[in-house]
């Protein structure tokens, strides 16, 4: 259940970069309320999914699905490059999420 919940907080924290950046520096108060309840609740899910993972790999995971989300919606949204060697970079990211998420990681407290 921890992971499902990391996941939620990571695909959150895509929801409010994202809405960060189409807020134009919080001048857009729609996208503003948006980036500031996306980003309570997935940090709030992030502690409750630390209760069972340990920090190093919940907070890892969660920048990884931050940064790969917000990269590529970067594009998709906002013309952002997305070259060859950035998405060989994005694609190192998931590796190294997935590989945290293979290895275990469940805490023993």
């Amino acid at each position: 259940m921890a992971w499902l919940i990391l996941l939620l907080a990571g695909l959150l924290e895509v929801v409010w970069s994202v809405s960060m950046k189409a807020s134009e520096g919080f001048s857009r108060h729609l996208y503003t309320t948006i980036t500031l309840i996306a980003a309570w609740l997935s940090f709030w899910l992030l502690g409750l999914a630390m209760r069972q993972l340990p920090l190093g790999t919940a907070y890892a995971v969660w920048v990884g699905i931050g940064t790969v989300g917000a990269a590529l919606l970067g594009g998709l949204f906002f013309g952002e490059q997305l070259t060859l060697p950035r998405l060989a970079c994005i694609g190192l990211i998931v590796v190294g999420v997935l590989g945290l998420k293979l290895l275990g990681g469940e805490a023993t407290s």
